[in-house]
């Protein structure tokens, strides 16, 4: 015979081997949620219950950089006074932040 016979040796450490090639790749999912995704998350509800929470007489800002006071809050839609007699309508997630009250005033 010209070719001699090959023989398997025996996978004795190829569970572990397997689990430590896996290692760097759960390693980045881990950072990636803990960097990113939970962040996002956290300001996404908090935007969320923030909106939920408009009430009529809260001085906002739009995403657009509107300033203005909010006259009617429906389910979708607030309605904000950008100046007087000058009233628009604007989604609620178009709010960006609820400013403490009296700041309109103080800008003027």
């Amino acid at each position: 015979m010209f070719i001699s016979n090959a023989y398997a040796e025996a996978a004795v450490g190829s569970v572990q081997e397997g689990f430590m090639q896996y290692l760097p790749l759960v390693a980045l999912v881990a950072v990636f949620y803990f960097l990113v995704l939970r962040p996002q998350q956290k300001r996404a509800k908090e935007h969320k219950d923030m909106v939920t929470a408009l009430q009529r007489g809260d001085e906002v800002i739009t995403i657009g950089g509107e300033l203005g006071r909010v006259t009617k809050v429906f389910e979708a839609y607030v309605g904000v006074e950008l100046a007087e007699n000058i009233e628009v309508t604007v989604q609620k997630t178009a709010i960006q932040t609820v400013l403490p009250k009296g700041t309109i005033k103080s800008i003027k």
